[in-house]
């Protein structure tokens, strides 16, 4: 796949549950064969597309990925306090970081034939072998089987947004408001109503997001990109909170976890995950698999951080440099001596704290210990009980 540059259609349901998105159709007139082995043997199955059955449009975007060479996470039991600077972001001291040889391309378009004519649809475009290399090669194939396996293959463009967009704005929004200081916000009532809102999108975000990643889990498959830019949205303001349906997207290095896959011997996109599933301390199938979903939640709690505090501070703080590697509570005693983050803090204090607990055990260095995307999504933190 994606040898000649082939493309893909992102279709985004109104109504799946599964709040999966921004999945690739490929579009050729000749047939496409994907090839699954399962417990029960291999078996293949055809997807035939007509190309004259879509219109493209003008290019939207373009995006790219970090690609980390090595790895040295927190290990177990060590004091997750002391043991780690404010400077060790996600681990990122102890990891050779660069930027991904893939460039991805983003293209409007809308369906020209069939029941679904006038469907807006973006066109996700993978870099021929040739100009891309086989990573890129790879990665469109392994995306396109994800969505494959999950049984969801076409969306409807219900949105150009990420919740890095969302976050960009909001704290710019910020910045502005503060600027205008009484002026702005002359009603209290005003002010409380607008940081309502605020946390409301943010918690139906992120629960959206979890509920996508349950999704995945359940169906035997890591998302293993999670991220500010891998959550699509529909709207960005506030206000609309009541219309917004996040889904995930970037499923170009999600891995099969199924107990037979497992057990074979790692390549490709998934060589970096068992190795550091190793280095933990997962060495049987089930091990590897509990690490892998494990992992996906540390990058949702990573997430999860992110949303709580830029949100709500101005632009250009660098607050999660000081955050993710250290014990939270002391961090909360930090966020308290600068009304900058004030209000990212009493968000996480709501219902006594929830938020900063929640976040603690997502982050946890033990990955036994971290909770399963489903019971995350049930927190009482994101059930919006505590608004």
């Amino acid at each position: 796949m994606a040898t000649g540059g082939c493309m893909a259609a992102c279709r985004v349901s109104g109504y799946h549950p599964s709040s999966i998105a921004d999945s690739p159709m490929v579009i050729r007139a000749s047939n496409l064969k994907l090839q699954r082995k399962g417990t029960h043997g291999r078996y293949t199955m055809s997807l035939i597309m007509n190309p004259e059955s879509f219109e493209v449009g003008r290019l939207i975007g373009s995006y790219g990925f970090m690609n980390v060479t090595s790895y040295s996470g927190p290990q177990s039991g060590s004091d997750f306090g002391s043991s780690l600077q404010s400077e060790d972001v996600g681990g990122l001291k102890f990891q050779d970081v660069r930027e991904g040889d893939v460039q991805i391309r983003l293209y409007e378009g809308r369906v020209t034939q069939g029941p679904r004519r006038g469907t807006p649809i973006i066109f996700k475009v993978y870099p021929g072998k040739q100009v891309g290399g086989l990573e890129a090669d790879m990665m469109a194939s392994n995306e396109l089987k994800a969505h494959a396996f999950l049984q969801w293959l076409a969306f409807r463009n219900d949105g150009k947004y990420c919740a890095a967009d969302y976050a960009k704005s909001s704290c710019e929004r910020l910045s502005k408001n503060r600027a205008l200081g009484e002026q702005k916000f002359w009603n209290p009532f005003e002010e409380q109503q607008y940081i309502k809102r605020k946390r409301s999108f943010i918690i139906k975000l992120l629960q959206g997001a979890l509920r996508g990643l349950a999704y995945m889990h359940d169906n035997e498959r890591l998302h293993q990109s999670l991220g500010p830019a891998s959550v699509v949205l529909n709207t960005l303001a506030d206000k609309d909170v009541v219309y917004l349906v996040p889904r995930l997207r970037d499923l170009a290095f999600s891995v099969d976890i199924r107990l037979s896959s497992l057990e074979e011997s790692p390549a490709g996109l998934s060589e970096g995950l068992w190795r550091r599933a190793r280095s933990a301390g997962a060495f049987t199938p089930m091990e590897k698999r509990a690490f892998g979903i494990a992992d996906d939640i540390y990058g949702a709690g990573l997430l999860f951080a992110y949303l709580a505090f830029i949100p709500f501070c101005e632009a250009g703080i660098r607050l999660l440099e000081s955050t993710f590697k250290l014990d939270l509570g002391a961090t909360r005693e930090y966020c308290l001596a600068d009304d900058s983050f004030l209000e990212a803090v009493k968000f996480l204090d709501m219902g006594d704290g929830a938020g900063w607990e929640l976040l603690q055990a997502m982050l946890n260095p033990d990955f036994r210990n971290r909770p399963i995307a489903e019971a995350v999504a049930n927190h009482r933190f994101l059930t919006g009980a505590l608004l």
